[in-house]
């Protein structure tokens, strides 16, 4: 209403859309921390799992909390091995472990305060180690600090959250064999959070670093289906902005008619649409038009194993679960080979 208010093109209105997104941020975190939690405890939670670099972890978990850290004017202080160590896991759960811990230092420590992380090799393990000059934990609340909706210190410090952020991370450490415990010598000491996680083997890592900042080459025509108008037209304007030449449908019968014409080098294609479904339309493309090589993607809310197998079945290539990660769409389309209209 503001943003309507003040009209288009107004400096005013790049300090509304930072709350809205620092916002909508918010909200999104707690919702999908909510779901995973949930999904978690049904066993339905599926890791995607890779050999990644603890370096890359570690990174990313900063690149992420960064802003509450600079917010609060906290002295950040790194160390790690200087041999590269890896783990097998999933990166982005990975980052959201160290990520959570990151924040929650930031949070319970008061403005120009100290952050420490620091990481070492021990018995085939890596520990990292959060550490932050704080307000500390007090001895009986140390026990059930990791327990659902535990917000130890959180009401004296005015901070919002659910209190479940360590709870994710310790059910994320331990479905990749790990585990996190935490120490504090009580209030006004500090706090320590310690996360084990198990090494990756050692292997020849030059073929797995092979084009890994590919660039998005030639003009990629992309059919992007969703019956969902905003996301869908959304999306396709990322996908312009990274150099793609973009159409969009939003029902089965019409981007059966896109795909016809317009023979697009990638389709991304939503599974829950009305009437006729994700799953049949790529198996009308694959089977209509069984000559093009286009890659198909499912763009879909749906992510369990369940999910990726039917997906397979009716003739995707990928799986991608909304909202697409902008990196993991520019990595999709420098893949993807530009092709011609079949004759």
């Amino acid at each position: 209403h503001a943003m309507r208010l003040v009209g288009d093109g107004e400096p005013a209105n790049a300090r509304v859309r930072e709350i809205m997104e620092r916002q909508v941020g918010h909200l999104v975190r707690l919702v999908d921390d909510l779901l995973e939690i949930s999904r978690i405890s049904r066993g339905t939670f599926e890791l995607r799992r890779e050999r990644v670099a603890l370096a890359t972890i570690v990174t990313n978990a900063l690149e992420t909390s960064d802003p509450l850290l600079r917010a609060a004017g906290h002295e950040l202080s790194v160390s790690l091995p200087k041999e590269p160590l890896h783990l097998d896991g999933d990166p982005t759960r990975l980052t959201q472990i160290l990520a959570n811990l990151l924040n929650n230092a930031a949070k319970y420590t008061d403005a120009h305060g100290h952050v420490w992380l620091g990481a070492r090799e021990v018995a085939g393990d890596v520990v990292i180690t959060v550490r932050d000059d704080g307000i500390g934990i007090e001895p009986e609340e140390l026990p059930r600090i990791f327990e659902m909706f535990s917000r130890a210190g959180a009401t004296s410090r005015n901070q919002s959250g659910l209190g479940i952020g360590l709870t994710l991370a310790r059910k994320l450490a331990e479905m990749h064999g790990g585990s996190i415990d935490a120490k504090s010598g009580g209030l006004g000491q500090g706090s320590e959070f310690v996360v084990r996680l198990p090494l990756a083997p050692v292997e020849d890592e030059s073929d797995a670093l092979a084009g890994a900042d590919a660039p998005v080459d030639g003009k990629k025509r992309v059919l992007v289906v969703d019956d969902n108008t905003d996301a869908a037209e959304t999306l396709g304007m990322l996908l312009q902005l990274l150099g793609a030449e973009v159409k969009v449908a939003h029902d089965g019968p019409s981007a059966l008619e896109h795909y016809a014409g317009y023979d697009p080098d990638l389709v991304l294609l939503d599974i829950g649409m009305p009437g006729m479904d994700g799953h049949e339309v790529a198996r009308r493309m694959r089977a209509e038009y069984a000559a093009r090589a286009t890659t198909i993607v499912a763009l879909t809310g749906w992510g369990q194993a369940e999910d990726r197998k039917r997906a397979r079945e009716a003739g995707f290539d990928h799986h991608l679960v909304k909202p697409a990660d902008g990196n993991a769409l520019r990595a999709l389309l420098a893949s993807v080979p530009v092709r011609r209209a079949t004759p």
